[in-house]
């Protein structure tokens, strides 16, 4: 099974969201989603840590599920290829309001996932100047305070999903090994948030 055929996991225990809160976790599991299938080595390489090291982070994703081994691509069987069982994770922090410790562990994940964001974010600022001028006016960045009620947060959240959802159907139809050539595809990352302002 492809990542692409399931499309989401879903994190039920405080133990699950611990161990994918680690920031080295988070990049990992975001490599294999966007790279296919990778071996420890490789993966090493890209986030600059020790082939044991990426092993051992490795192994916890594994153990909660998120992803699995893959056959390799060539005929060597000495190198352990990793693939991630989803495209997506997602849990509903709401449903966990009445339990400390998954609350917690939740809060933490989330602020691991904020970090990684504007990790990202400040690695794009940073490159800007380099990239071709039209992809840097075509990006996106704002924000709106909006009064709302309960439920059009909830409709403008389905929507908003909607929304993406035909993106990434448009995207799924692309080679992901083009290197931009063939149609000027490029890799576009999309963070979204609407929430009450406490």
């Amino acid at each position: 099974m492809t990542p692409r055929e399931t499309p989401r996991s879903t994190l039920t225990s405080a133990a699950s969201m611990r161990v994918m809160a680690h920031p080295t976790r988070l990049r990992l599991l975001g490599l294999l989603r966007e790279r296919g299938p990778q071996t420890a080595a490789l993966l090493g390489d890209l986030v600059d840590e020790a082939p044991g090291t990426i092993s051992y982070h490795l192994g916890k994703l594994a153990s909660i599920d998120l992803i699995e081994p893959a056959a390799p691509p060539n005929t060597d069987q000495r190198e352990r290829w990793w693939q991630a069982t989803t495209m997506l994770t997602s849990w509903e922090p709401a449903e966990l309001l009445d339990d400390p410790a998954a609350l917690a562990a939740s809060s933490a994940l989330q602020k691991s996932i904020a970090h990684a964001y504007a990790n990202r974010y400040t690695d794009y600022i940073d490159a800007a100047p380099g990239l071709p001028r039209e992809w840097v006016a075509a990006a996106a960045s704002g924000d709106r305070s909006l009064r709302l009620t309960v439920d059009e947060l909830a409709t403008l959240r389905g929507e908003l999903e909607a929304l993406v959802e035909r993106w990434v159907a448009a995207s799924a139809t692309r080679d992901p090994d083009d290197d931009g050539d063939g149609g000027g595809a490029e890799s576009v990352v999309l963070v979204y948030q609407a929430y009450r302002r406490p």
